[in-house]
């Protein structure tokens, strides 16, 4: 189609959504639904986080046994985030980077524990790790353990932050020009040296997203940590036994600290990612 027949096809368009919309009702419409959504999240969030009062808060949180879980959920959490720093960074730098043949089954895999059920994601590690395995017994002979303990809860959160943390970090190599690197490699650099004053100086911010999702991720894992480990207990697990035993009124202060933790993620997420949005 040649470009006068473009604008004019263009303008039809245009002409059509203002007979339909005329006027702002476009964008009344457009805001009128965006308020239905915000509401349908905001609305169970509000009930939840103003139902317990000032002082049942303030009791949950003097519970040593609720600092220690929501503690456990963090120090869980962050240490998720930072094996999947370690090892996922060289994985999303070689995706960015390089064609090869099974790229894309490799980064259907890597997506995988995003919409895996997440009882099976403990199963699945249970039975990797368990001492029927040649795995589980090899790490039976260091003293690790999975079933019941913290390595296992963090097994478990690595798994399902880990696509989130590679996602991120792929995407900011792939906004680095690779002409940049062709520069320093002229000059002398080699690989390693390239990505660590190159490359990386110029994706931290995206690293770091990545890790803070990760670990947002992490920090809310529930169906696979209750499989493989019920004890000791992160905040999630803590809130589902307080639920079942004791009913709303004794779980609900331990979900209000679990969100306020979880909004503090986001909103530090967001901080970094503004300079991104700003300088693209």
């Amino acid at each position: 189609m040649s470009q006068p027949q473009e604008n004019i096809g263009a303008a039809r368009l245009a002409s059509g959504v203002r007979q339909v919309l005329p006027g702002n009702r476009f964008l009344y419409l457009n805001g009128f639904f965006s308020v239905i959504i915000l509401l349908f999240i905001l609305l169970p969030l509000l009930r939840m986080v103003t139902q317990p009062s000032l002082d049942d808060l303030l009791v949950t949180i003097s519970d040593p046994e609720v600092r220690a879980s929501l503690w456990l959920s963090i120090y869980t959490a962050g240490s998720a985030a930072a094996i999947a720093f370690l090892f996922g960074t060289p994985l999303a730098y070689l995706l960015a980077r390089h064609d090869f043949f099974g790229k894309k089954l490799v980064e259907s895999v890597i997506d995988l524990p995003i919409v895996i059920p997440h009882p099976v994601v403990g199963i699945a590690i249970l039975s990797l790790a368990g001492r029927n395995h040649w795995l589980g017994k090899v790490m039976a002979s260091f003293g690790l353990s999975i079933l019941g303990s913290v390595t296992g809860i963090i097994a478990v959160m690595t798994f399902v932050g880990l696509p989130f943390y590679v996602n991120a970090a792929k995407a900011g190599f792939e906004g680095v020009p690779v002409r940049l690197e062709r520069v320093a490699r002229s000059l002398g650099a080699n690989p390693a040296a390239v990505f660590f004053r190159v490359t990386a100086p110029l994706t931290w911010r995206h690293m770091l997203c990545g890790i803070i999702l990760c670990a947002a991720r992490a920090v809310s894992e529930f169906g696979a940590v209750v499989i493989v480990a019920y004890h000791p207990m992160i905040a999630p697990v803590l809130m589902f036994e307080r639920f079942t035993a004791y009913g709303l009124k004794y779980s609900q202060p331990v979900a209000v600290w679990l969100i306020l933790a979880c909004l503090g993620l986001f909103l530090l997420l967001r901080l970094v990612a503004r300079p991104l949005q700003r300088y693209s």
